[in-house]
């Protein structure tokens, strides 16, 4: 028996003055194809090219570089004593080390860099320098074969709507509408896909998209998220370490959204929007289709805010993880993942030190020094190579052969 699918909500074009390339980002990010407009956000002027940085620099060299032009003093004073304490005082004076969220302007992370952050922090840290590599790699026929095949699950249970959008808030204001469509539909037991999440943990806005939200037969509301894989098989432990971050994650932040835990000051303040900003003409149509007459965005924001807290769709009970076979679209296997709340935010806060500024990024343990053979940025990482030449112990008794 077939039953009509439910509207809900896409943006597929997007606003006219963007570049095609930020025009690519954005469609993929709205389409919830895990991305989330990462690229987008990281406005490094001075290496629009790639193979602007030697392959030899690493991350400390840069940040020496920085340091330099802080304080005015470079190489050719270390021969002055005077001048040397001279510079060290205007260095200590002047010197300012901002954090990897101040020195690439972003507002918000996505859980999907904090996924990949699991995996190695050298090589976000890299990503965030040369994103046209990482955009690079982002069109690796695996990756476009994963986005097509998320593409065709959510067009199984929704159809796409086009809507202009002539601001950020425009685009923001999309998402929340989806989010209130998306409820409504839980609420009569149906299956939704490509809900978005967001809210402030450990001081962050974090943002992200839930493959698909149902409900079993125990009544038990399911989070389940598809991953695809090239081969036949099941992911290492080194990877399944992100994919149950990532439901941990977006379980959190769904129930912060349906608790009434995300305030409306989250997303203005975050997110750096304005509240009064008046709804474009396309939302506003497709709003008012939903019965909504609000016309700014603030306005908006409140009306769904307090439909997700009078929703009553209660909290995620089962998280669960899909795995299936890019090439025949067979399942490989299914994984319930337990979530224990305190380890999980024992872990982000150790992630979201780095992006604070509280310290410097890490690479892999010499144990997963093969991550490094897969890495496109291994000549320009050091990381590896001093973990090595460190784990190398000399008996100064002996002489080395």
């Amino acid at each position: 028996m077939s039953q009509k699918k439910p509207r809900t909500l896409n943006i597929t074009s997007i606003m006219e003055e963007k570049s095609d390339t930020r025009n690519y980002m954005k469609h993929v990010e709205l389409l919830g194809i895990h991305f989330e407009n990462e690229l987008v956000q990281t406005p490094i002027k001075n290496h629009e090219k790639e193979g602007n940085h030697e392959d030899n620099i690493g991350l400390g060299l840069l940040y020496d570089r920085f340091e330099k032009s802080a304080t005015g003093c470079g190489s050719d004073t270390r021969s002055d004593p005077v001048v040397d304490i001279r510079c060290l005082k205007r260095k200590q004076q002047t010197e300012v080390h901002p954090s990897p969220m101040e020195r690439f302007r972003r507002r918000h992370l996505s859980v999907t860099l904090l996924c990949e952050q699991s995996w190695c922090e050298m090589k976000v840290s890299f990503g965030l320098l040369r994103p046209l590599v990482k955009l690079k790699e982002m069109k690796k026929p695996e990756v476009k074969a994963g986005t097509t095949i998320h593409l065709r699950r959510q067009l199984e249970v929704h159809n796409i709507v086009p809507i202009q959008a002539q601001s950020r808030e425009d685009s923001e204001a999309i998402k929340l509408l989806n989010v209130m469509h998306m409820v409504s539909l839980l609420q009569e037991g149906q299956c939704v896909r490509e809900f978005p999440v967001y809210g402030v943990l450990e001081g962050v806005f974090l943002m992200g998209v839930i493959d698909e939200l149902s409900y079993n037969k125990e009544g038990e509301l399911v989070l389940s998220e598809l991953k695809t894989r090239k081969d036949m098989s099941l992911p290492g432990e080194a990877q399944a370490k992100g994919h149950h971050l990532q439901v941990g994650l977006y379980k959190l932040l769904f129930h912060g959204m349906v608790n009434g835990t995300v305030k409306r000051s989250d997303i203005i303040r975050h997110l750096k929007l304005e509240p009064k900003q008046v709804l474009g003409t396309g939302v506003l149509n497709y709003a008012g289709s939903m019965g909504m007459e609000e016309g700014i965005f603030g306005g908006l924001v409140d009306m769904v805010l307090k439909t997700l807290t009078l929703a009553k769709v209660g909290d995620i009970q089962r998280l669960r993880l899909e795995y299936i076979h890019q090439e025949s679209g067979m399942t490989i296997d299914t994984k319930d993942v337990e979530c224990d709340e305190a380890v999980l935010r024992g872990e982000l806060r150790d992630y979201l030190d780095y992006w604070t500024g509280q310290r410097e990024p890490r690479g892999v343990d010499i144990e997963e020094a093969w991550k490094c053979k897969l890495c496109p940025f291994e000549k320009s990482c050091h990381w590896g190579k001093d973990e090595a030449e460190a784990s190398v112990s000399v008996d100064p008794g002996k002489k080395p052969k």
